[in-house]
């Protein structure tokens, strides 16, 4: 880090946002209850290790969810779908991670 109290530039190791999407299989809201235990313990692990931000099913239909990550690389994200019960055991037929520029708010990443 450089002498001065701020950092500069290239001593900043940037975050970003990743929004990973989960599309649902049929009967979703039914399918998931066998595996919603280990599904949410997956969560929470990822919750503690600083990597998920934020997340949740979709309502009205129950049709998917959304997954708020932050790093610095879609890796986490990824990994967690991968590694996640829903998708392991079919509940969630399709998921992809898309990057999330946030700059509005208290925990947006690029504010302008």
């Amino acid at each position: 880090m450089s002498i001065s109290s701020q950092p500069n530039e290239t001593d900043k190791i940037w975050a970003l946002h990743y929004l990973l999407f989960y599309e649902a299989a049929a009967d979703y809201e039914e399918g998931r209850k066998p595996f919603r235990a280990a599904h949410l313990a997956h969560a929470r692990a990822a919750v503690e290790r600083g990597d998920v931000v934020l997340g949740g099913a979709l309502a009205n239909p129950i049709d998917g969810a959304v997954i708020l990550f932050r790093g610095q690389s879609s890796a986490a994200a990824e990994q967690f779908a991968r590694t996640d019960p829903y998708v392991v055991n079919g509940v969630v037929r399709r998921w992809y991670v898309r990057e999330w520029t946030t700059v509005v708010g208290a925990e947006a990443e690029t504010k302008i």
